[in-house]
């Protein structure tokens, strides 16, 4: 590769690195709005925690209906 096409790489990385930290910062604010103390850290520690019940005591009647998004 030549220094132009690494240049034009990086150029397209780094955008890449802005568009996913911009989404990554909305997530977050959207998380702490919805009530989540610490953003993505505790929206991803629920969702951990309700994966794991779910393995535990089985899908729920919930899982079966289509998700209300999709109407």
């Amino acid at each position: 590769m030549q220094k132009k096409d690494l240049v034009n790489q990086v150029a397209k990385l780094e955008s890449i690195n802005d568009q996913l930290a911009s989404e990554i910062r909305e997530l977050d604010s959207l998380a702490r709005k919805l009530g989540f103390s610490d953003g993505i850290e505790t929206l991803k520690a629920a969702a951990v925690e309700l994966i794991e019940e779910r393995q535990e005591y089985g899908p729920s009647q919930i899982d079966e209906e289509d998700p209300p998004f999709l109407d």
